[in-house]
């Protein structure tokens, strides 16, 4: 005689949704870990035959840009996690994303030529009227600086920064905008100096393009902070 089993269905579970804030901070985060496969991978603009061997402008740009991107990248991460604002949200990750590469290369670069990451003696010391490279065409010597300084241009304090990851709702996104937008303005010296003396051909372009994509931004930005009727930061 025999019996026949009946298997009940399982349960159907609803599919769990995360919530779309945590799905782009996920796809940020992976696209942290590519940026430094990218880096290595990138090295291989560096080997042209004719490029000579890299200068002070090479290696001074590429420490002192990491650096300066690396708090941009925090700042970017505090916007992108506590912002409601999408359109915040959505510049803050386009800037996370894109200096997280961009350090990735530097960094590959300077690991390539058996330097540093960061320069002890101080910082911009390389953009000196005898720092330039043999590329250089003349001009930029608005940007010209006497010898390293202690901190670089456009860089939030820690009492900013404290205050960017304690601020909630607009304020945090006008913050956010403010610190952003003298961020971009202090480091744009260091890109176009270099896109103008750099030696090696890879670090030149790299250098143009960051100049141009924030100088896009920094128009951006300036017009949302006027949007929410706030106003840019001094220059520090």
């Amino acid at each position: 005689m025999s019996t026949e089993t009946t298997v009940e269905p399982a349960a159907t579970q609803p599919p769990t949704r995360r919530p779309a804030g945590a799905v782009l901070v996920l796809g940020a985060i992976g696209l942290l870990l590519l940026g430094a496969v990218a880096g290595v991978l990138l090295r291989m603009p560096l080997d042209k035959a004719d490029d000579p061997a890299p200068g002070p402008v090479d290696i001074g740009f590429s420490q002192d840009m990491a650096a300066h991107h690396a708090q941009a990248v925090d700042m970017a991460g505090v916007a992108l996690i506590a912002s409601t604002d999408n359109d915040v949200r959505r510049l803050a990750y386009d800037i996370l994303t894109t200096q997280q590469n961009q350090i990735g290369r530097m960094q590959a670069w300077l690991q390539l030529w058996g330097e540093t990451n960061q320069n002890v003696d101080g910082f911009m010391g390389w953009m000196t009227e005898h720092g330039g490279g043999a590329h250089g065409h003349g001009g930029g010597a608005e940007h010209e600086m006497s010898g390293p300084m202690t901190t670089m241009p456009g860089m939030a304090s820690q009492e900013e920064m404290t205050a960017l990851r304690q601020a909630t709702g607009p304020a945090l996104d006008t913050l956010f905008l403010q610190l952003m937008l003298r961020h971009h303005q202090g480091g744009a010296p260091m890109a176009e100096y270099a896109a103008e003396h750099a030696d090696v051909s890879a670090v030149r372009l790299l250098a143009v393009q960051m100049a141009k994509a924030q100088a896009s931004e920094s128009a951006l930005m300036t017009s949302m902070l006027a949007t929410r009727g706030a106003t840019p930061l001094p220059l520090n």
